[in-house]
């Protein structure tokens, strides 16, 4: 019996899934001996999206960019016919055999633990995840071992959290195990807000259960009794998933009271939240868990000590908690064997940007970033240069290729003034302005604070407009000083992390591409042709055709020419709207 899975992640959903899905269903109905239909979550190619596999006998071929007609050839062709569509496969895996397709290579570096289920599993079922292991890490967390032992084995395992700080969870657990409370909260940050992030949201899509079951073994050892998951209510699909993922393990006693009949009883609430970026700092995480306004507070007291409702409290994002099933069924000696010394296990990372692959990877901690955007990433999209990557979100910073050597782990990025972050990373090429990319982080962070701290509510204010001054051609030398002088007051004078790191992207582009800034005030000019306010457009006599796309295309009719002949652009009407490039043909119309 063949099984088809159908990549219903947001990626999958957002490429077209459920069209394909529904034609398949109509394909096999009525027809159970031609196979069965299933959905699973996100494999991590949402660049080839959407995602279609065939299972049988152990063999899996996963075809890719499918449409309702491509479907249609597969069930007739292979399902019925058992042909193997060569030119439509990304990934085939069959026992005895090396991987094989055209996207093969985009797998073969991974280590898969915590997307170990991703595309593999239907996140909507528990049985699917019992069949793959699940649950028997808490089954030997309540039977096989103390709360002391659980800890100890994650102290070993020296797994560190993903959430960015990279602080030993197994420590951070035993600060809120060693609390004297009758209430203690597990918390799970899945309010992931960075601009190109997205790992822990495929997560929550594609295996739920996996969170949850981190977060009761945790529970377990610190002596937790509620828990939450912060979820952003821009996850639709990953709250129906847990919602789902919840019903199905409370029905199965792995949530409730006295968890598969031990004394030992824990259930997990979600709260959604409004997509406040602040929200994903533990303190101001807490206060909205409580209703009140996201806010950070003032530490110490500590979460372990105080923290949601002024009780013991651990948080940890997902990821994390993702990782701690695996550890805890297999050792924290195997957890060790990948990565570095003092970063140990894998990270998931979120390729995005200009980088030909985009989607999820899962490495080894130590891989350097020109393999993940080469070797993962494929390279660079439309064979430009690879220019640099901005890594950790608005809080991270921008890494130049010339270092792109560096391995990535919690030893060797935050020396280049990056930071890991949760694991986004937007590569960028040789026509991205480093300006605008600082421009662009400290406008959503300056929208994101709080407003708590003078320096963060008005320093980031100052720079901006400062940035905004330069990419318009407006800049003075004056506003470089201004910039750094007030990054640095910033960084000290921040109650929280949102603060704290939100001059980075421009303290980083300010070290490696100084010249831009440069180029920008002194010759009012952008070196990537990038900011509107200092280029102008043109048409190329040679490539134009007179097709007369582009003056049709002109909102402000700033292009004439008559058809078949030279068309020409007036600067002085000209609103570099950009509509004439992206409606030329013959690449005719550029920038200078």
């Amino acid at each position: 019996m063949k099984r088809l899975l159908v990549g219903m992640g947001t990626c999958g959903l957002s490429a077209g899934a459920r069209g394909v899905h529904d034609r398949l269903g109509e394909l096999l109905a009525g027809h159970p001996d031609r196979g069965e239909l299933a959905i699973t979550g996100c494999i991590g190619m949402c660049y080839c999206e959407p995602l279609v596999e065939v299972r049988e006998n152990g063999r899996r071929v996963v075809y890719g960019e499918v449409t309702p007609a491509r479907a249609e050839e597969i069930v007739s062709r292979h399902v019925v016919g058992g042909e193997i569509l060569d030119d439509y496969v990304v990934y085939r895996l069959e026992e005895g055999r090396p991987a094989s397709g055209r996207e093969a290579d985009f797998m073969a570096p991974q280590e898969r633990i915590v997307l170990r289920n991703c595309g593999v599993i239907d996140p909507e079922s528990i049985a699917e995840y019992e069949a793959a292991g699940g649950y028997e890490a808490l089954r030997k967390a309540l039977f096989e071992m103390t709360p002391a032992a659980i800890i100890e084995e994650m102290k070993a395992s020296l797994l560190r959290g993903r959430g960015g700080a990279g602080f030993p969870t197994g420590l951070k657990w035993s600060f809120a195990a060693g609390q004297a409370s009758d209430t203690k909260y597990v918390v799970c940050n899945a309010d992931e807000g960075d601009p190109g992030a997205f790992m822990d949201r495929s997560v929550l899509e594609g295996d739920p259960h996996a969170v949850l079951e981190g977060m009761i073994v945790c529970a377990r050892a610190i002596g937790g009794t509620h828990g939450y998951v912060y979820c952003r209510a821009e996850y639709p699909l990953a709250l129906k998933r847990l919602e789902i993922a919840l019903a199905a393990a409370r029905e199965r006693g792995y949530l409730g009271k006295n968890i598969l009949g031990s004394d030992f009883s824990f259930d997990v609430k979600i709260k959604q939240g409004a997509g406040a970026f602040v929200c994903g700092e533990e303190t101001a995480l807490f206060a909205s868990i409580e209703g009140e306004r996201g806010m950070p507070r003032i530490r110490p007291p500590f979460p372990a000590e105080k923290g949601l409702w002024r009780k013991p409290t651990n948080n940890n994002n997902v990821e994390t908690y993702a990782n701690v099933p695996w550890i805890l069924t297999r050792g924290a000696a195997a957890y060790r064997r990948f990565g570095t010394e003092k970063s140990p296990g894998t990270k998931v990372f979120a390729l995005a940007g200009k980088v030909r692959r985009g989607g999820l990877a899962e490495v080894p901690m130590g891989m350097t970033i020109h393999d993940l955007v080469h070797l993962i990433g494929g390279g660079i999209k439309e064979g430009r240069a690879f220019k640099a990557v901005q890594m950790g979100g608005p809080s991270g910073g921008c890494i130049p290729s010339g270092i792109s050597d560096t391995p990535v782990d919690f030893e060797h990025i935050p020396p280049t003034g990056a930071i890991m972050g949760s694991g986004g990373m937007v590569v960028l090429d040789d026509t991205s302005c480093m300006v605008e990319i600082a421009r662009f982080f400290l406008e959503f962070t300056q929208n994101e604070s709080c407003g708590k701290c003078t320096f963060c509510r008005i320093g980031t204010l100052r720079m901006l407009e400062a940035l905004e001054r330069i990419t318009r051609g407006e800049g003075a030398p004056a506003d470089i000083v201004k910039l750094e002088k007030l990054a640095v007051q910033i960084k000290e004078a921040s109650l929280c992390g949102l603060g704290q790191t939100a001059p980075n992207p421009v303290q980083t582009t300010l070290r490696y591409y100084r010249q831009e800034y440069e180029a920008h005030i002194a010759r009012r000019e952008c070196p990537a042709r990038y900011c509107e306010a200092l280029v102008d457009f043109f048409i190329d006599a040679e490539k134009c055709t007179g097709c007369t796309l582009c003056a049709k295309n002109c909102p402000v009719q700033a292009i004439t020419g008559e058809p078949k002949k030279l068309h020409v652009i007036d600067q002085s009407i000209c609103v570099k709207c950009s509509r004439c490039i992206a409606s030329c043909s013959f690449g005719a119309v550029y920038k200078n």
